[in-house]
């Protein structure tokens, strides 16, 4: 007996490649009754807002350069700060190290003469590709 394919939990709409979304929404365009069709193309087809402008042209639909031009502004400054709060949160886990130095990763404490003992910089590399 053939074992079953496993069916995809995401809907076949948003599964197509590029050919197959246009042909798909030649017929889902005149059937959508929402405010704004580039959003509402987006989110059916599962595209970002740049792949979803371009399609749209591609089939003709006139879109308002305003909105265009202010979405792009939009995606940039969430691209931004999106990469600075990564920065951010890389810098916060740095800085919850109690100690390191050159040759300490993290120093766990001083022995009785003040030689620091702890995690080299080298066994911190080690237990990372663990």
């Amino acid at each position: 007996m053939k074992k079953k394919k496993a069916k995809s939990s995401v809907p076949r709409h948003k599964r197509l490649v590029r050919s197959a979304r246009l042909q798909a929404a030649k017929h889902w365009l005149p059937k959508y009754e929402g405010k704004n069709i580039l959003r509402g193309y987006k989110q059916h087809f599962g595209v970002n807002w740049e792949c979803a402008i371009i399609e749209l042209e591609m089939l003709g639909v006139t879109l308002n350069p305003q909105y265009i031009q202010q979405l792009r502004q939009s995606e940039t400054a969430r691209l931004q700060s999106r990469q600075a709060k990564k920065q951010k949160q890389l810098e916060q886990a740095n800085d919850n190290f109690l100690e390191s130095d050159d040759t300490f990763y993290f120093i766990a404490g001083y022995t009785e003469n003040g030689f620091p003992f702890g995690i080299t910089w080298l066994e911190a590399d080690q237990l990372k590709r663990i």
